[in-house]
């Protein structure tokens, strides 16, 4: 796809284009699927990287949760630099980011270059995790904003699909994921190598795509910002959302920094920013990443084989998309309220019925935790059907809300703090299950992250405000 042919999609007699609208979040759900791959791919790596660097547990703890800083300052940096570049500019550096970490981490011959490559992978994941919604809340329209905001998850859980059948079927072909696969690499570095073909195609489809209307507003490029919304919506109701874009910030337009996270009038930070930085946070304390990150290792603890383990990979994926579309149907019927409490509720049963299970568990003649057959199953399905309410609840909801929940002039800087918080929340609970593995067990892991999942819905209930159908210049911080 070229400029030309974007250009053909413009609407035609004043129509909103519909198609260009979705064909551009599309592109930009891509950043969503390398997001997915990159945090997914290192799930099938860990004994690869204990073999290949002689790590401790300890190491590969931070070696697997290296990528999170990253994604903290990625995500921190990418709202700054994204009111100050622009939104399309931050995803394209994102995915030069993408393409470099995945053939360096594959390359590494050091724990410390590996861990380098991983931290630099994490900078595009952070900036995309941000950015990738908000654009799409930029350009699309009220009514179904929710649901386009949503494929991004579908996006991330697609890749995190594509990344746990890309190791399965890696492992499998080369009889492990030390085995010996093309040119005499390991498997484990040819799974890290399969995200550059992605990467590279994210990279060329954003080139065509045009710049956020409303970051163009916000940098007084009226002209520019005219011929995108027209472009989107038509003449008609191109220059209306100009008109409502320019009176949301005309009583404060000035060029954005952090300190309009403040409440000039209390010299208070404003509660809007609390409420996203509360919502980034729930959304990693129900340790939904540890399943993610830690998956084969999980159940390689519990009695599965690891190509068996890698396998419930697959299926917990797969069931992740199928929740998603779910969510695509409901998210702007039913709103973003409705469906955070009730992956809460159930969260927090399933996490649960997962620390009984593992309390049940003993140690096998080699060490190893070991489930009877009863409880083997609970943790599998309760493990499962965890997934399936995360992804059709807080999984997606979050990134949607966070994309449109801050005013124009402070979404950049809201987002900057929120998707910060939400990495720095990733990166403690990833890098603390081992130590928490080693001392207080998967049932004392468990307990914690099922206290954190009952937390969250009082949370909603009294702080987190309805969003669905208002459009991003009625939202009041």
């Amino acid at each position: 796809m070229n400029s030309v042919a974007l250009a053909r999609s413009v609407c035609v007699n004043g129509a909103e284009n519909t198609r260009l609208i979705v064909l551009i979040s599309s592109v930009a759900t891509i950043g969503g699927f390398l997001f997915g791959f990159d945090s997914g791919v290192i799930n099938g790596t860990v004994d690869g990287l204990q073999h290949a660097f002689s790590s401790s547990s300890a190491g590969i703890g931070f070696a697997v949760a290296s990528m999170l800083l990253g994604c903290a300052i990625g995500a921190f940096f990418a709202g700054r630099l994204a009111d100050n570049r622009g939104r399309r500019t931050v995803l394209i550096i994102s995915a030069g980011l993408f393409l470099l970490s995945a053939l360096g981490a594959g390359s590494a011959t050091t724990s410390w270059f590996f861990i380098a490559a991983r931290v630099l992978g994490g900078f595009a994941v952070g900036a995309a995790s941000v950015m990738s919604p908000a654009y799409i809340a930029e350009v699309a329209s009220a009514r179904y904003r929710g649901r386009l905001a949503t494929v991004q998850q579908i996006a991330i859980i697609g890749g995190l699909f594509c990344a746990f059948l890309s190791n399965y079927l890696l492992a499998k072909l080369a009889g492990g994921s030390t085995g010996i696969l093309w040119l005499g690499q390991p498997a484990w570095r040819w799974m890290f190598w399969m995200q550059a073909q992605p990467s590279l195609l994210f990279l060329l489809l954003l080139m065509p795509i045009p710049e956020s209307p409303r970051y163009l507003v916000v940098k007084k490029r009226e002209v520019d910002a005219l011929l995108v919304l027209t472009r989107l919506y038509g003449a008609g109701v191109a220059s209306v959302k100009l008109a409502e874009i320019d009176a949301s910030l005309a009583q404060d337009h000035h060029r954005p920094h952090l300190s309009d996270l403040v409440n000039k009038a209390t010299g208070k930070i404003r509660p809007i920013v609390w409420i996203g930085v509360g919502l980034a946070t729930f959304q990693q304390l129900v340790g939904i990443n540890v399943v993610f990150y830690y998956g084969a290792v999980l159940w390689q603890a519990v009695g599965f084989s690891e190509n068996d383990a890698l396998l419930i990979n697959v299926l917990s994926g797969a069931l992740s998309i199928g929740a998603c579309l779910i969510t695509v149907l409901l998210i702007d019927r039913i709103g973003r309220k409705p469906l955070l409490w009730i992956g809460s509720v159930g969260m927090t049963v399933t996490l649960a019925l997962l620390t009984i299970a593992f309390a049940s568990a003993s140690l096998d003649a080699q060490g190893k935790l070991a489930l009877s057959s009863d409880m083997g199953l609970l943790a599998l399905v309760a493990a499962n059907v965890y997934v399936i309410f995360f992804n059709l609840s807080w999984g997606p909801v979050m990134w949607v809300m966070l994309g449109e929940m801050f005013p124009n002039q402070i979404r950049g800087s809201g987002l900057a703090v929120a998707g910060a918080a939400q990495w720095t929340s990733n990166f403690l609970i990833t890098v603390t299950f081992p130590i928490l593995l080693a001392n207080i067990g998967l049932a004392g892991a468990y307990g914690l992250y099922t206290t954190a999942a009952a937390l969250s819905v009082f949370f909603v209930l009294r702080r987190v405000h309805e969003t669905r159908g208002k459009e991003l210049e009625q939202m009041e911080g």
